[in-house]
Order: structure tokens, then C-alpha cells, then sequence
């Protein structure tokens, strides 16, 4: 029996009932302890899994009801043990969900346009059901957190696995990397401030703020919008900029803000408690053609050196490269998706995956240019450390997965044992529309 990882991905990330526009009339189809589940939550989320392709051996509304049920038993038990979420994880969780979600539909104005509101509205109606889930998130943490396994328990649940059923592993690797930014020098930042005050003086003279965000703003993401960040926590800002923004008033224009992505002029839109909104045009000073072609040829004679045995790949990488996270580990890149040091082909960016596509393990790539996540120019050159053929899983190769399998089957276990456990002294009751449903666990109907 098994509840988190079942078929709601869209409840666990997004509701996407928040948004309809045309809901179902709504009854109360359950109620666990002081928790309502409504029709409306049902069939939204059966409407989502129809047009994702979701195909039930059984009945699917009945397997999306009794999901919610779980995650009202933890919402509700989760307020009875006085646990408490804070706006800024609230507004953290959201802000990655929203990232995942535009990713998926390919834009914001894709996402807005799908479901007929602003970004800022979507978020507004999100944040209280945001909240619920971050609630059942801490509420089944506290039930798991202090589970450990032993490398006997791991050996055992390989064993108990079938054969037909051990998972395919796709192509992985392990990539090194020496990373150099290209030095700024201060005439080019003396450029775009003086841009910078030049918009500042047009804006105070009439222009429109949002106009010239269209125009000039280099932050890909707000610049189509005018500028606009949308409702914001100050946790979601990077210091300097935060400190600005909760201190202007609205409308006013503020000097100019230097924070790693480059040099802002800000506007506040609306503040509401402890969140903003605000308007910004982003500059980036650009490093000049010589500077990058310099640097170019820097990274080319260290990578002469590695592939001739002058010095080794790791020692390079303490002594010249620039990427924090992975310098002083020997260039060694960790991927954000898994926190490990392996990278499925899909999961590297297209730029860094052109570069190494046909290299052969212990072999260095070219010198490339590219961007960091923050979108400054970067250069770098890569070595594949590692390269595995797709195969099945076992326990030479792929321990640390399987025991994370292993770990997960644990816990899903105490928590089938705790759920049988509250049901005994929490109030359950089920519609009789959906009292005959064959849920997995049989005592949601009993305790009724």
C-alpha cells in the first residue's frame, strides 16, 4: 500500500482545480478528522490525469480519493501536533513549482494563457494550497526522518525484487569541469551605469518605467512583463536587491542596485505585509572582445597541460578554476536534479553535451563559452570521468540507488503501519457514492 508516489502528481506540485474556470457542483464527498474533501477535488484531478494519458487498472477516481484521504490524515494530524510552515517556505515551494511548470508549458505567457489569470493570480490562489502540502510534507517527515537501512536490509530487498521487474538504467556520467570568468572591466561598468541613470532620468521625466523594461531589461524573465517580478517574498531576492525593495516607496524610482546578475533600477509597484512587488530593468556589463579571447586561450594551455601530464586534472581545477561548487572536489560537477555526482544525457545542458557528446572517459573537451545559471559568460573546458552502458541495476554498480529504493520501501511501510495506527482514533467519514470503492487500505471504509 503505498501513497505518496501513486498517480496525483499534479495534487503533490500543482492544483491545477485552483484555476478552473468552470468547476463541478460541489458536495462534501469525505471528511477526515476536521478536513473536507470536496467532489470538485475529485473529478479536477481525474480530469487532469485523462488528459495526461493516465490509464487505471482500477477505478481512478477512487485511487485519487484515497490519496486525498492520506494526505487530510497528515494535514489533519499535522495541526493537532502544532506544526507550523513560515511565507517564506511557502513562497519558496511555490516559486519551484511555478519554475517546473513554465519549463514543462514552455513559457509564462503559455501558462497564463492556458489558464486565462496573470502569473501574480495564479500565485495568490496557490499559496494557501502551497501551504496544506508543505504541512503533509512535514507531517510524514516527522513520521520517516529518523529511519535508517543497513546494507543487509538493501541485499535483502534486491533479493526480493524480480528479475522482470529490476529497473533499466539509462547511460550515465560523471563530468569534471575548470570554469573562468571573464574579467569586467570598470569603463564597461561605467557603461551601464551611466544607461542606467540615463532610464532613471527618462522615467522621472515621463517615460514609462515598464516600456523601457520591455526595451532594454536583459532579464529574460520580467523584461516582457514591464519589468514586473510579481508578489515576492524577501527571502526569494538576493540581499541587496531585497534590501531596496522593501525600502522604496510606491512608485519611486530607486538608484541603482548592484547584485550578481549586474546593475538594476527598480520600482516599486505594491507592497503587501511581508511581500512586494516590483518593476526592474537589469543591465550586464560585457566583458570586451580581447578579454574573452585572452581567457579563451588561458583555458586551452591549462587544458594542454591536463592532456600532457604537466598537471593533473584535479589540481588544475584547485588552482585555476572559478566555479565555487566544484573547484576544491576536483572540477567534479554535481547535479542538481539528484544531488549526486551522476548525469543522465538529458539532464546536461545542451552546450555543455555538444562539448563532451564524443569524448571517451579520462579525455578533455574543448574550450567552450556558455552561461551559469545566473546568465553570466562563462568559459570552460569538460573531462568525462565516468561513462556506464545502459544496463539493469545491481548492486556493484548501482548501490547507492537501490538503497535509496530500499530506504523509500522502508518508510513507506511505517507509514502504512502509522495510518493504521490514526485511523483507529480519527473521524472518517466517506460519501456512500464512494463507500464501495476497493481502496487499498480497507479500513477507510471500516472506521466509518
Amino acid at each position: 500500500m503505498k501513497y505518496i508516489p501513486l498517480i496525483i502528481i499534479a495534487i503533490f506540485y500543482f492544483n491545477f482545480s485552483t484555476f478552473s474556470q468552470d468547476k463541478v457542483l460541489d458536495q462534501v464527498l469525505s471528511v477526515v478528522g476536521g478536513k473536507v474533501i470536496l467532489l470538485s477535488d475529485v473529478e479536477s484531478q481525474y480530469h487532469q490525469l485523462k488528459l495526461q494519458g493516465y490509464e487505471s487498472a482500477g477505478d481512478a477516481k477512487c485511487e485519487i480519493l484515497e490519496e486525498l484521504l492520506f494526505q487530510k490524515l497528515l494535514l489533519n494530524q499535522a495541526e493537532l501536533d502544532s506544526i507550523e510552515v513560515t511565507p517564506k517556505e511557502v513562497n519558496s515551494a511555490m516559486e519551484s513549482r511555478f519554475k517546473y511548470f513554465i519549463s514543462q508549458i514552455g513559457s509564462e505567457e503559455k501558462l497564463e494563457e492556458y489558464f486565462g489569470k496573470s502569473l501574480v493570480e495564479m500565485k495568490e490562489d496557490l499559496r494557501d494550497n502551497i501551504k496544506e502540502q508543505l504541512l503533509t510534507q512535514k507531517m510524514q517527515s516527522k513520521i520517516t526522518d529518523d529511519i535508517k537501512i543497513t546494507p543487509s536490509e538493501v541485499k535483502a530487498y534486491m533479493k526480493e525484487i524480480p528479475v522482470d521487474s529490476i529497473p533499466f538504467i539509462n547511460t550515465e556520467l560523471e563530468i569534471q569541469q575548470i570554469a573562468m570568468y571573464p574579467i569586467i572591466s570598470d569603463d564597461e561598468k561605467l557603461a551601464v551605469k551611466e544607461k542606467l541613470n540615463e532610464f532613471r532620468e527618462r522615467i522621472l521625466n515621463g517615460d514609462k518605467f515598464s516600456t523601457l523594461a520591455v526595451l532594454y531589461s536583459e532579464d529574460p524573465g520580467s523584461a516582457k512583463k514591464g519589468g514586473e517580478l510579481g508578489l515576492v517574498s524577501r527571502s526569494e531576492l538576493v540581499p541587496e536587491f531585497a534590501a531596496v525593495a522593501f525600502n522604496i516607496k510606491e512608485g519611486e524610482v530607486s538608484r541603482i542596485v548592484e547584485t550578481e546578475f549586474g546593475y538594476h533600477i527598480l520600482q516599486l509597484i505594491e507592497k503587501k505585509g511581508e511581500l512586494v512587488n516590483v518593476r526592474h530593468i537589469l543591465l550586464t556589463p560585457k566583458p570586451s572582445f580581447d578579454l574573452m579571447l585572452n581567457l579563451e586561450k588561458k583555458l586551452d594551455s591549462i587544458a594542454y597541460d591536463i592532456r600532457n601530464g604537466t598537471i593533473t586534472f584535479e589540481a588544475a581545477s584547485d588552482k585555476y578554476s572559478e566555479d565555487s561548487q566544484s573547484k576544491y572536489n576536483g572540477g567534479l560537477m554535481t547535479n542538481p536534479y539528484t544531488g549526486t555526482s551522476k548525469f543522465e544525457t538529458s539532464q546536461i545542458d545542451p552546450t555543455s553535451y555538444y562539448a563532451i557528446k564524443d569524448l571517451d572517459i579520462g579525455e578533455v573537451s574543448k574550450t567552450f563559452q556558455t552561461r551559469d545559471e545566473k546568465g553570466k559568460i562563462v568559459f570552460k573546458f569538460m573531462k568525462v570521468k565516468s561513462k556506464s552502458k545502459p544496463h539493469k541495476a545491481n548492486l556493484k554498480d548501482d548501490y547507492q540507488r537501490i538503497q535509496d529504493d530500499a530506504l523509500a520501501f522502508k518508510k513507506q511501510n511505517i507509514v502504512n503501519t502509522w495510518v493504521e495506527k490514526k485511523l483507529e482514533t480519527t473521524y472518517i467519514h466517506i460519501d456512500e457514492s464512494y463507500a464501495k470503492c476497493s481502496f487499498k487500505n480497507k479500513n477507510w471504509v471500516k472506521v466509518q
